[in-house]
């Protein structure tokens, strides 16, 4: 009998799609299905965005250059420098997405058997990639009571070992939305420092802060040869099909790391990197009405949810998710059952269970993750299922 890898074998579902199946059959059944699972936008992808690739003249599309096009490099050290941020084309690389952008920081800068850090909840992924490169998450708890706040820093210096090479962060977070805040960063840097760490910074949603001042770990002084910076237009131009990320750091020899990793693929996507250039000379206003419109969606969430019995929900202050502890027995019992054996008015909705974005077991057994992505009357539809659901879980806990 053939053998898969353990690798194979070992790596996990992904917590936001591993139940497509059910809502495929619960469409085929007729119901209309709300998905809250998944951070697709709705906003429209610029025009102009789009128009560069419809508009553009090309009789062979070949490979790019390994790192990306030297115009869009400099187009993104640019749009990095109106940041703040002390970006020169040489320290970019542009990657296959933001998932191309994680795998490279992890194989280049970690070896097989190796750790790295991660405030949990975290981006599901990032567990899987670790199985795929042999390495290995260590998890520091951070509470649905504190807002997600990031831990106490002496948390994260108790689970450093001789096997620790990196800390990787998200701010704004995905999945609770919580946004690092400048003390927050200067902690994780010192701590980087003292410990000779990398400090793994993704940042695929800096654009959507609504409370809180966004900090990038390449405002940090002093620790340029151990910040790796990832990143995606995938969030910030409703692009994710583009597949165009960027992995950037002034570390020179990591930088030539990260080139030989990306000669294994050949060349990022050429199309993609068409639309990311046209995105880069979009005005600074473009944000403006779609920040505007996430912290609407936000908000009608929130409110819903709040008045909602036993449901409890910190307020993000940046991305485009929340997660909230339900009144229900087991969050992923509950996720399946909406989708096989609950409707309302016709219509049920499509969420994430929390487990899935913790490494220590137990923990987002009652949690699930939510995504503000799409209209405000789909959230206020997907709002009334929620309420109806909660009411009729054979497993709800509410007394």
């Amino acid at each position: 009998m053939l053998q898969l890898s353990q690798r194979g074998v070992a790596l996990p579902a992904s917590p936001y799609r591993k139940l497509t199946p059910y809502a495929d059959a619960a469409r085929q059944r007729g119901l209309i299905v709300h998905p809250l699972n998944i951070g697709q936008p709705d906003i429209e992808t610029p025009p102009a965005m789009l128009a560069a690739v419809q508009q553009a003249s090309i009789e062979v599309l070949e490979y790019s250059p390994t790192a990306g096009y030297l115009s869009y490099r400099h187009k993104l050290a640019e749009y990095y420098q109106r940041l703040g941020l002390p970006v020169v084309p040489e320290d970019v690389l542009v990657t296959t997405g933001g998932s191309e952008a994680i795998s490279f920081a992890l194989l280049g800068c970690l070896d097989p058997g190796d750790e790295f850090i991660v405030p949990e909840p975290f981006y599901g992924p990032y567990a899987a990639f670790a199985v795929a490169t042999g390495t290995h998450v260590v998890a520091v708890t951070a509470r649905l009571e504190d807002n997600f706040a990031l831990p106490p820093i002496t948390d994260f210096e108790r689970r450093i070992t001789p096997r620790t090479k990196a800390i990787l962060i998200c701010s704004p977070n995905n999945p609770t939305g919580y946004v690092y805040s400048r003390a927050e960063m200067e902690q994780l840097k010192d701590l980087c420092l003292r410990h000779n760490l990398y400090l793994l910074s993704d940042e695929a949603y800096r654009e959507f802060c609504y409370d809180a001042e966004y900090t990038s770990a390449l405002h940090l002084q002093g620790a340029d040869d151990h910040i790796v910076l990832l990143d995606t237009i995938s969030k910030r131009y409703s692009a994710c099909g583009a597949r165009i990320g960027a992995i950037v750091t002034k570390n020179r020899a990591l930088r030539d790391v990260f080139f030989k990793l990306a000669q294994l693929r050949v060349s990022p996507p050429g199309l993609g990197q068409l639309l990311a250039e046209a995105a880069a000379d979009l005005p600074e206003t473009y944000f403006d009405h779609t920040k505007a419109e996430y912290l609407a969606r936000r908000d009608l969430m929130l409110r819903r949810m709040r008045a909602m019995p036993g449901v409890q929900v910190p307020t993000p202050s940046g991305a485009f998710y929340v997660i909230a502890h339900l009144p229900v027995d087991d969050a992923d019992r509950f996720a399946q059952w909406l989708l096989e054996s609950f409707s309302h008015h016709g219509q049920t909705l499509m969420i994430s269970p929390a487990s899935g974005f913790y490494a220590t077991p137990g923990l987002g057994r009652q949690q699930v993750r939510l995504a503000y992505v799409v209209n405000q009357e789909v959230i206020g539809k997907a709002m009334d299922c929620l309420a109806a659901a909660l009411e009729q879980y054979p497993g709800r806990t509410l007394e």
